[in-house]
């Protein structure tokens, strides 16, 4: 006998209303995610701080309200995105210290995941398709 380890698809169904809410709130997160990645990218395009932390707090209060529907993993999603690029943000640090190429470098290329992870969600969710957990 095999056992499968595919992830379970969320089972939770929502009532239209509050679906388009939901991914109303999914828009405007990956859209103010979206700016600040752009931002982080594009030298001389420098978006807020303040608009990544807007987000962020959008997608930690709402994300409950979207609990076992596939939306809630969109928010799982941009909160991670955000999380591993602080982390690895600050991890080379000290390469901009030591050597301002490859902290360049690095943080260009973390900037770029970041858009990337951006540009995937978004995709998925105007397919209202989950995003892997």
């Amino acid at each position: 006998m095999t056992q499968s380890f595919e992830p379970q698809s969320p089972t939770v169904v929502l009532d239209p209303e509050r679906e388009a809410s939901l991914r109303s709130v999914g828009i405007v997160s990956y859209v103010l995610h979206a700016i600040v990645a752009i931002g982080a990218v594009l030298p001389g395009v420098q978006a807020s701080v303040l608009l990544l932390v807007i987000a962020v707090i959008v997608d930690l209060v709402k994300r409950d309200e979207a609990a076992g529907t596939w939306q809630a993993t969109h928010f799982s999603w941009r909160l991670r995105s955000v999380l591993w690029c602080g982390i690895l943000y600050a991890i080379t640090i000290p390469l901009w210290f030591l050597f301002v190429l490859p902290g360049w470098i690095a943080w260009i290329a973390i900037s770029i995941w970041f858009l990337y992870r951006i540009v995937r969600g978004w995709l998925a969710m105007n397919d209202r398709r989950p995003m892997p957990m």
